[in-house]
């Protein structure tokens, strides 16, 4: 009964992160579909060149809530059903699989920034707090969202060994899931990583022809 109850947390984690939200709110807020312009990633960053704040926002709050809802279900609910950290790690790693391949959208999907960051979160707030201002510091002092996703990415495993007895105990399966997604998240930012050491990659703020592009798509 166990391991039934943890092959539906997996697939529900999966078919949760399937969703995706760039899509599902440029629609709705009737915004050109973030898959035709920019970098044609359907993720937050993309929706930003859209021209709408609004939207780019809700995509991010969406995309976190999608891996950490999951994550923090089974944490505070798993014991009952005899779920451990391994069925925590694959619904994590289920989430942040299904925002890069969802079955809903032809297995075409995001780069998963704010899905891990929102598994992280899930995982503990204070190890989701410093992989967030990771991402802040990098992205405010360096204006490049790739690179501040790919050192946040690397950094979140490494903040939750340093904080193995200390704030956490850092539990072998949660390990080796966020190092799986951290290097997922570096393979699907292979072309922004080749971009970066051109030094042809664009800056935050710098989308002002996409948003023209969007707005008038």
């Amino acid at each position: 009964m166990q391991a039934l109850y943890s092959l539906a947390a997996v697939v529900a984690a999966y078919l949760l992160g399937s969703l995706a939200f760039a899509v599902i709110v440029s629609r709705v807020m009737g915004l050109s579909d973030p898959r035709t312009f920019g970098s044609k990633n359907p993720g937050a960053t993309n929706v930003l060149r859209s021209g709408s704040k609004a939207a780019a926002v809700v995509t991010l709050l969406f995309d976190a809530l999608k891996g950490f809802l999951p994550v923090l279900l089974v944490r505070l609910l798993g014991p009952r059903y005899g779920l451990q950290d391994g069925t925590l790690a694959m619904v994590g790693l289920a989430a942040f699989l299904g925002h890069l391949y969802p079955v809903f959208f032809r297995f075409q999907g995001g780069k998963g920034v704010a899905t891990f960051i929102g598994v992280v979160f899930g995982v503990h707030w204070i190890l989701g707090l410093a992989t967030g201002a990771t991402w802040l510091i990098i992205a405010f002092f360096f204006r490049y969202s790739s690179l501040a996703s790919l050192l946040s990415a690397v950094f979140a495993p490494v903040y939750y060994l340093l904080g193995d007895h200390v704030t956490w105990y850092a539990e072998a399966p949660v390990t080796m899931a966020l190092f799986a997604m951290a290097l997922l998240l570096a393979w699907r930012h292979r072309a922004n990583i080749q971009r970066l050491l051109q030094g042809k990659e664009s800056r935050l703020g710098g989308g002002k022809k996409a948003a023209a592009a969007a707005r008038h798509g």
